[in-house]
């Protein structure tokens, strides 16, 4: 099963997340499908390709929690 999940990255108190498509049974920062946006919780800072996202989820991706809620306050 494929999930859109949260992969962080960035330094040591300061992570910032890339939004992936990524098998169920990988770990959480291994090897993704797809890379599909960008999320920064200081600044709030959002990039998404909602296109690919919704192509994603089209085709049985399961978005996790925090996932679909970033996708709630995103606008269409």
């Amino acid at each position: 099963m494929i999930k859109l999940r949260l992969k962080r990255f960035g330094k040591k108190n300061q992570s910032s997340f890339r939004i992936v498509a990524v098998n169920s049974t990988s770990r959480r920062n291994g090897e993704p499908i797809e890379e599909l946006g960008f999320y920064n919780p200081r600044t709030k800072e959002s990039r998404l390709d909602m296109e690919r996202i919704k192509r994603r989820i089209e085709s049985g991706a399961q978005p996790t929690e925090t996932v679909k809620n970033l996708l709630k306050k995103i606008p269409n």
